[in-house]
């Protein structure tokens, strides 16, 4: 079977934030992109967001995050990229093409580079009654209530108090649901006060050192069985909505298929490309940026977008490398304030590690080496 085959100079899979930011960059410096993405509106997550963004002016403060979207989609095509939605990447070949479904048939995409920003995918756990109807993703219940106007039940508890959880919480609140309480296993809240606090003015109480023991229910969730994990109570919750928003893991599964080297960063997410501080793989020509690099803030995505555009744009050689390291260097200054304080220092640290690890086959060998020769040093 022949399948049509077209070339790019660049093809960026994804038009989330990081996406739409790397395709920015790199049409700015003369490297016309193609942006996938395989749904039917350009943003990625940034479409269903209804709060307003914190940071600065280059991310977007004070705009709501769907307003956020339309800009940058609006900024991609003035300065020369094509996107094509509803387009999905089925495969990422090791001889560097990629296998599109384009809704009316496949094809094959032979990009002279290729950046993968495929975004994350969200956790979940088992446990008894967690296939009932009602328990679901806290994306899910947003995507339900924001993007569709739909409410997923009238009374839900949210599992996770991160900024997922407590953002996502409120929003139900706001669409009209009542919520019962967030529940989260550690000490503390894990995503910002100022969300935390929103839901208690609300009357939303926060259980923390509590778990799920079971949702219960006939043919869908009833209630819920949470058990305090100081006292071993339990507590029974009449609800008919479970959101669980216990994590997102990067979305690996086209990196992995070109070879890309894999590395396990609990604090970034889990298994994710391994990448350097310009976001090159193992590969060249192929990059990483957004969630898949680690999942942080949407302010993050963004700019890590804008490091993978440049260094695309500068290996392919339109962009001067002294104008892409002083356009970098700006970037990774707003970057080392993002990963500032107790909620970003652990993903700085943990980014740190992973950009210093060897990143090729050669490098891995030298590594090795490296570790060898100190430890017979140190005896």
């Amino acid at each position: 079977m022949n399948l049509h085959e077209e070339s790019r100079p660049l093809v960026v899979v994804g038009a989330g934030p990081a996406g739409l930011c790397a395709a920015m960059e790199a049409a700015g410096a003369g490297l016309p992109p193609l942006v996938l993405d395989e749904g039917s509106q350009g943003g990625g997550q940034l479409v269903k967001q209804i709060h307003r963004f914190f940071g600065s002016r280059e991310h977007g403060a004070g705009k709501r995050g769907f307003e956020i979207a339309v800009e940058l989609v609006s900024g991609c095509l003035e300065g020369g990229a094509e996107i094509r939605l509803g387009h999905r990447v089925l495969g990422f070949f090791r001889d560097g093409r990629l296998l599109v479904d384009g809704g009316e048939g496949v094809f094959l995409l032979r990009p002279g580079a290729t950046i993968l920003a495929t975004g994350a995918v969200e956790r979940s756990f088992p446990f008894p009654g967690w296939t009932l109807p009602g328990v679901m993703g806290a994306g899910a219940a947003q995507t339900l209530v924001n993007l569709h106007g739909v409410l997923p039940g009238k009374r839900a508890l949210m599992v996770g108090a991160g900024n997922v959880g407590l953002i996502v919480a409120y929003q139900l609140l706001q669409a009209g649901m009542e919520v019962a309480g967030v529940i989260e296993v550690s000490r503390r809240v894990g995503g910002y006060l100022v969300h935390a606090e929103r839901l208690r003015r609300e009357g939303v109480p926060l259980f923390l050192r509590h778990r799920v023991v079971a949702a219960e229910g006939g043919k869908e969730v009833e209630s819920v069985l949470v058990e305090d994990m100081e006292t071993g109570a339990l507590k029974r919750f009449l609800v008919d909505t479970l959101c669980l928003a216990v994590g997102m893991a990067p979305q690996a599964e086209l990196a992995a298929m070109r070879g890309c080297r894999l590395v396990h960063v609990p604090e970034l997410g889990g298994f994710l490309p391994w990448h350097d501080r310009e976001m090159r793989t193992d590969h060249p020509g192929v990059y990483v940026a957004g969630d898949l690099a680690g999942v942080e803030e949407a302010s993050v995505a963004m700019d890590e977008g804008r490091l993978a555009g440049l260094a695309a744009a500068r290996d392919a050689g339109v962009l001067d490398p002294g104008k892409a390291a002083a356009r970098m260097r700006e970037i990774g200054a707003r970057l080392e304030l993002l990963r500032g304080g107790p909620f970003g220092e652990p993903r700085r640290r943990a980014k740190e590690r992973l950009c210093s690890l060897p990143g090729s086959a050669r490098g891995r060998e030298d590594g090795d080496r490296v570790r060898r020769k100190g430890r017979l040093k140190k005896r």
